[in-house]
């Protein structure tokens, strides 16, 4: 249930759907999150095998890490990213100039057909409502012989003491039911595209070829607030922190540092299991 990048349509302004949007924590992403998926954003590129005069596209960009790892790989290269949060891509801008940067949705792509040599999705699948639409969309701007690689949060990732310990913490503060609900509706495909299998299933049948599929561990170490805060950027912190409200939402983030300085160390390392897909358009 630790969902932590990606990029879901935001909600209306002043809508029962506006948490979903990862505008209110984009700084906080900035800070925190990249640390998670900037490792194995890395990987992926270099799977890719990007080089000098690429074409790139960074699907759900967020913060812009994988977009920056992208243009730092190869220079002389075009890297876009492309994310439908204004507020982070306001943060991708502040942090690096070699990319570029728009707002745009998954399903409607505003480039025309074969415009990238390269296409990267880092932890984005899982959170497109239709995802087949998205691949169909992914693989029209993507040029013949282009590479696409994809990453998801590999089955059983955040099921870790330190996972358990700050759901143990929300779930004091509402039902499990609720938050796994609020999980649901922004990555309804993580348990899917957690399964190595269903993800290259998925892949093959949008068209890409030669799929190759790995499960990856990162290991990331962190600060227990740093880990705490990381966690308020997901699906459940969102939704936990519009629900409970500017006056209760303290006592939450005081409970989970509570438990933490229990439990843990002030540093510790924290593991993440990924899978990384790559294949070639024919």
């Amino acid at each position: 249930m630790a969902q932590r990048a990606g990029a879901p349509a935001a909600a209306r302004p002043g809508s029962d759907l506006d948490w979903r949007s990862y505008d209110s924590v984009a700084e906080a992403y900035a800070r925190v999150g990249e640390r998670v998926t900037g490792p194995p954003a890395q990987e992926l590129i270099r799977l890719l095998e990007i080089g000098p005069g690429s074409r790139v596209l960074d699907l759900g960009t967020g913060t812009g890490v994988a977009a920056r790892l992208a243009a730092g790989t190869a220079p002389g290269a075009v890297v876009v990213g492309v994310d439908p949060s204004t507020a982070m891509l306001a943060q991708a801008h502040s942090m690096d100039g070699r990319a570029r940067y728009a707002s745009a949705l998954a399903i409607d792509l505003p480039f025309r057909d074969g415009t990238f040599s390269h296409l990267i999705a880092n932890f984005v699948l899982s959170h497109v409502p239709r995802y087949e639409t998205a691949l169909f969309d992914m693989m029209r701007v993507l040029a013949p012989g282009g590479r696409l690689g994809a990453t998801n949060w590999a089955m059983g990732e955040d099921d870790d003491e330190f996972s358990r310990a700050w759901r143990e913490v929300a779930e004091q503060f509402a039902e499990h039911e609720i938050l796994q609900d609020a999980h649901d509706r922004v990555v309804p495909w993580e348990e899917r595209f957690s399964d190595k299998e269903q993800l290259k299933d998925a892949l093959h049948e949008a068209g890409l070829r030669d799929i190759w599929v790995q499960r990856y561990e990162f290991r990331v170490e962190v600060t227990a607030e740093e880990y705490c805060a990381d966690h308020e950027t997901t699906s459940v912190g969102r939704f936990l922190r519009d629900m409970l409200g500017e006056e209760f939402w303290p006592a939450f983030q005081k409970r989970t540092r509570e438990v933490f300085a229990q439990r843990f160390p002030e540093r510790f390392h924290d593991f993440h299991q990924a899978i990384l897909a790559v294949g070639h358009k024919p």
